[in-house]
């Protein structure tokens, strides 16, 4: 950890208002991000994003300057996604993936914008279950095993949610090129 970064935590943790802003700023694109892949819309998103910077402030005092900061509170974030998803209890949905390749059609042109973008509306268009498997596992790294304990299902789930969230991302890419 920088000397800045845990001279920037102290400073939050005792309330210097110039300091939560100063890390606000430093980190809100990088926290946007994770709430951007955990999310459905940027709308959702940028609520995930006000409920974990809430969070961070809140529990700063928790952080140990042993580990960089950007780490902890990237933690942080995706641990307030994961707990807004639960309360919506809809994890993991039972459809048909022809149906939900056929639903998320977008105004936009798929050649018109940045192939990057593209993918990370097509991976919110995900099921929730599908899309928190399939970031846990392919963009936080996470084992199966982890995510099942994290989510309270078995491994076994955890890998077919994965697999279902591929095959979809995968019919979703067809139809796009396809059209």
């Amino acid at each position: 950890m920088s000397e800045s970064d845990h001279i920037l935590a102290e400073r939050c943790q005792k309330g210097d208002r110039r300091a939560q802003k100063e890390l606000y700023q430093q980190y809100r694109r990088m926290l946007f991000g994770v709430c951007l892949r955990y999310a459905a819309n940027r709308q959702e998103a940028e609520d995930l994003l006000q409920e974990s910077l809430l969070r961070i402030y809140t529990d700063l005092y928790q952080y140990q300057p042993t580990g960089p900061l950007g780490a902890w509170l990237r933690r942080v974030t995706v641990n307030v996604a994961l707990q807004q998803l639960r309360k919506k209890k809809r994890l993991f949905p039972t459809e048909d993936l022809d149906q939900l390749a056929d639903r998320g059609e977008e105004e936009e042109d798929w050649f018109a914008e940045d192939r990057a973008r593209a993918l990370l509306a097509m991976v919110q268009q995900l099921p929730e279950g599908y899309r928190l498997v399939f970031n846990l596992h392919v963009i936080e790294g996470l084992s199966h095993a982890e995510i099942a304990q994290h989510l309270d299902i078995s491994v076994n789930t955890s890998k077919s949610q994965l697999s279902r969230s591929k095959a979809l991302l995968r019919k979703m890419l067809e139809k796009k090129v396809s059209t």
